[in-house]
């Protein structure tokens, strides 16, 4: 029933204001017709005459005649029933997202009400969330670690990439990681985010870097990457995430150590024009997305399609019948006997 209301409506429904004289005629259905003629109050033999004279006015055919003039008043209001489409244009932006998967994201050094949360958890909670704000951008996702890894092709599916983000790994004893490798390859994450940024025709073309750690591994240096980025008119956000206190589990790294190069990511910030952050905290974190989806906007404009079927042909056919039946009453009804 609901589903009937929310598509039902008429189109001029100022025309169901005639509604209300049109009940008159429920008030002259409820009326006695007209006195007889010549009244015979002492001749029982003429009771029952006179009760069929004082019959209710109209008959059968005062109803269809109020049938009649409520479909031709229904007719003029154009019912209708209507589906409403939402069109949606965007000159959206292209992102790519470079996650580190390596080791050292195991660290729990966030807090998360009132517990201690890895490092990486926290970071896809939040890309998560960040992800979810910006429906009309196409996104994509490259993990890194050792060597940067495809997880999610640039597109409009956020329910795919969502689900890719939530299935990053960091690798273990079993080989179960995202990535195998070892490692923090930075300058080769960004080269292969720019890459697959290149090819696309967007008005803005962005990378957001998520790292814990300094580049100790790949090809091409970060700045490097950078510079190249910076040709092909690529912004590259920087995020630093975790703590000074915090280290890698000794079971990783016999000797650990915070591995934080962050003049060097703030170099590849300013190179290209973007911002670098430190995100030491869950709050900082969010506030740094928060920045991000301010700093880049997209334009998009929502457009409402109406088509509208109508319905008035089926009340204007009723509206005939009941004319006419309401009129064929009338014309071979027998006047009152008197």
């Amino acid at each position: 029933m609901s589903a009937f209301f929310e598509h039902f409506r008429f189109a001029n429904s100022a025309w169901l204001l005639l509604l209300l004289p049109s009940l008159l005629l429920i008030v002259l259905r409820r009326g006695k017709g007209s006195e007889a003629a010549v009244i015979f109050p002492n001749l029982s033999v003429w009771a029952g005459v006179e009760k069929r004279v004082r019959r209710t006015a109209g008959g059968l055919g005062l109803p269809l005649a109020f049938v009649a003039l409520v479909g031709a008043i229904f007719s003029m209001a154009r019912p209708v029933w209507r589906n409403e489409y939402q069109s949606r244009t965007a000159s959206g932006i292209d992102i790519m997202i470079a996650f580190d998967v390596s080791l050292s994201m195991d660290i729990d050094d966030f807090i998360d009400q009132g517990e201690r949360v890895k490092r990486i958890d926290v970071a896809k909670m939040v890309v998560d969330d960040f992800m979810g704000r910006r429906p009309d951008d196409r996104m994509g996702l490259v993990a890194f670690a050792g060597r940067p890894r495809d997880a999610s092709p640039i597109t409009l599916d956020h329910r795919w990439l969502r689900s890719s983000l939530g299935e990053l790994r960091l690798n273990d004893r079993f080989d179960h990681g995202t990535v195998k490798d070892q490692g923090t390859a930075i300058g080769s994450a960004l080269s292969a985010a720019a890459s697959r940024l290149d090819s696309r025709d967007a008005k803005s073309k962005i990378i957001v870097l998520i790292t814990d750690g300094a580049s100790n591994s790949g090809k091409i240096s970060p700045l490097e990457a950078a510079e190249h980025a910076k040709t092909l008119g690529i912004k590259i956000y920087t995020i630093a995430i975790g703590t000074k206190e915090g280290r890698v589990d000794r079971s990783i790294m016999r000797f650990p150590y915070q591995e934080f190069d962050l003049p060097t990511l703030q170099k590849i910030a300013l190179l290209t024009g973007a911002e670098h952050y430190w995100a030491q905290d869950l709050e900082s974190l969010r506030k740094t997305f928060t920045t991000i989806d301010q700093l880049e906007k997209t334009d998009a404009k929502s457009f409402t399609v109406i088509d509208d079927i109508e319905w008035f042909p089926w009340f204007l056919g009723l509206t005939l019948f009941a004319a006419l039946a309401s009129a064929m009453v009338f014309a071979f009804q027998s006047p009152p006997s008197s």
